[in-house]
């Protein structure tokens, strides 16, 4: 692709520009900075829509007493309880048990920072959940179709 042609269809990447290689003028590979296009706008829009319907079920789980509000926050920063044993130090039974509120509800400060200071948060905003995900695809979306 010629580096005149690289797209620059803004959209969900919100606001962060990427970079391709590009052809230049001379024939070279060079980079070529781009702020989006429309195959992977789509691929992203159906990524997000995925993630807050998820947010919504983790909300609805919540709410019926099977979830604790760290299952919203792992999935709200796209996280498997794997994951989050992994980033957080916390063995992946133990955050499995975190799961349910029973148990949740019993953890100590230390237990809790750590979460907290994982997903970049309070430790108050770690023990509830908002009514909606706080997470909407206008947060995200820079085209000009808005």
């Amino acid at each position: 692709m010629k580096k005149a042609d690289v797209p620059q269809q803004s959209g969900l990447m919100a606001g962060c520009r990427e970079v391709n290689y590009a052809v230049d003028d001379d024939g070279s590979y060079t980079l070529a900075p781009s702020s989006g296009w429309e195959a992977k706008n789509v691929a992203l829009r159906h990524a997000w829509e995925a993630i807050i319907e998820q947010l919504e079920q983790e909300l609805a789980a919540i709410r019926a007493g099977r979830k604790s509000p760290l299952s919203y926050h792992m999935v709200k920063n796209q996280m498997d309880p794997a994951l989050l044993a992994k980033y957080s130090g916390i063995p992946r039974w133990r955050v499995k048990r975190h799961l349910k509120p029973a148990v949740f509800a019993k953890l100590d400060r230390a237990v809790l920072t750590s979460y907290a200071e994982l997903f970049g948060i309070s430790i108050e905003h770690l023990c509830r959940v908002p009514d909606v995900p706080d997470l909407a695809l206008a947060d995200f979306d820079r085209s000009e179709s808005r």
